[in-house]
């Protein structure tokens, strides 16, 4: 009772400050496209056998790059409902540009790093061959939005590091095509090179601040358009990556309702945001305020969960921002992991139709422009 108690002031809070509107308005925010995690099928297996427990993660269980099958799917789905503007249900892709060139930094001698887009790693992976015209696709549909999400979501500061220290985690990791494992004798500790922006020198900083930058580029060369948003892997940024945020024309900062900060040999520190939120250079912030996550609890009616949050925003006035990572439409690995989870994504979007037949579909970017120009 407690704990229910405590969940209806909480999200009271992240609902009660900042910027409303008088339009109900939903927006899916969804992480993680375009990152590598597992391989494959074979390769979750072989894991397996060599004494890596994958289950404690599920990032580590069912993610992968999404295929060609997944991706078709989703957009069926999505492209299944409407809104009062005739608009499809849209998910806004944060996503990375590049993924690690794994035979170029072997070449090196683990003493460079390269890169690459992630498009050409889609032509290592079986099934994706029409991925990256699909995410176009989905883009000229107004179904599947990409914003970035970090040049890389990797630590690649600390991965180096590993490499060149002879971590044989991290090597056996990389000999089948990954960035990090959990730890075979630690598995608890997690796979911690996916906190991108995590530092342990003064030096990871400058890095980071270069590979957005590097990063946003990249983005714009892709897609033909800036990135309008920013969503920090994990959360995790530090306040002095704003300077070049801004500078790369980034006008929206997407994430929790805290920030975390990171310090050397410290706890990450935890800074409050709400929504459309000013920092000092007059970007914003966008706070997500309801979770569609079912891949992360199977014991949790979703549905009902996130109705009630959407219920709640509505009632004061605020967009409902659904926090939904790509994890939960992955079939690469298991395949029903995709198709349980798209059936309770359609079951949402139909009830979400039904309870309020004028609602609105809308991706992060556009949204930003109602906060801008103060749209209610």
């Amino acid at each position: 009772m407690l704990n229910k108690v405590k969940n209806i002031l909480g999200y009271s809070l992240i609902n009660a400050l900042g910027w409303h509107i008088n339009r109900k308005i939903i927006v899916i925010e969804s992480d993680d496209w375009g990152s590598i995690r597992i391989p494959s099928k074979d390769i979750y297996s072989y894991l397996r056998k060599k004494g890596y427990k994958q289950e404690h993660g599920l990032y580590d269980k069912y993610d992968s790059l999404a295929s060609n099958d997944d991706l078709e799917s989703l957009f069926e789905v999505l492209a299944g409902f409407k809104d009062i503007n005739d608009h499809p249900v849209v998910i806004t892709a944060n996503s990375v540009v590049a993924n690690p060139d794994f035979e170029k930094i072997k070449i090196s001698k683990f003493q460079e790093y390269h890169y690459e887009p992630f498009y050409k790693t889609f032509n290592k992976y079986n099934n994706h061959s029409r991925a990256f015209e699909l995410w176009k696709e989905g883009l000229k549909n107004k179904l599947f939005i990409p914003q970035f999400h970090g040049r890389e979501h990797i630590n690649i500061p600390m991965w180096m590091r590993a490499l060149q220290s002879d971590n044989q985690d991290v090597h056996f990791a990389f000999g089948i095509g990954m960035a990090g494992i959990f730890p075979k004798g630690q598995p608890h500790q997690g796979n911690k090179y996916m906190a991108a922006y995590s530092i342990e020198s003064p030096e990871d900083l400058q890095y980071h601040q270069n590979s957005i930058e590097e990063g946003l580029d990249l983005f714009e060369i892709i897609w033909g358009f800036k990135s309008k948003s920013f969503t920090a892997p994990c959360y995790i940024w530090s306040k002095t990556m704003e300077t070049i945020l801004n500078d790369k024309k980034i006008e929206l900062i997407q994430g929790s309702s805290f920030q975390l900060e990171p310090r050397i040999g410290y706890k990450h520190k935890r800074i409050f945001h709400f929504s459309g939120e000013k920092n000092s250079f007059g970007q914003r912030y966008n706070i997500r305020n309801c979770i569609f996550e079912p891949i992360s609890n199977p014991n949790i009616d979703w549905i009902d969960a996130c109705l009630k949050q959407i219920q709640t925003a509505f009632n004061w006035h605020k967009p409902a921002v659904i926090n939904s990572h790509r994890l939960n439409y992955i079939g690469n690995i298991d395949k029903s992991n995709r198709d349980n989870n798209l059936k309770l994504l359609k079951t949402l979007l139909f009830e979400i139709k039904k309870k309020w037949p004028d609602v609105e579909f809308m991706s992060s970017d556009n949204l930003m422009d109602l906060i801008i120009n103060k749209k209610h």
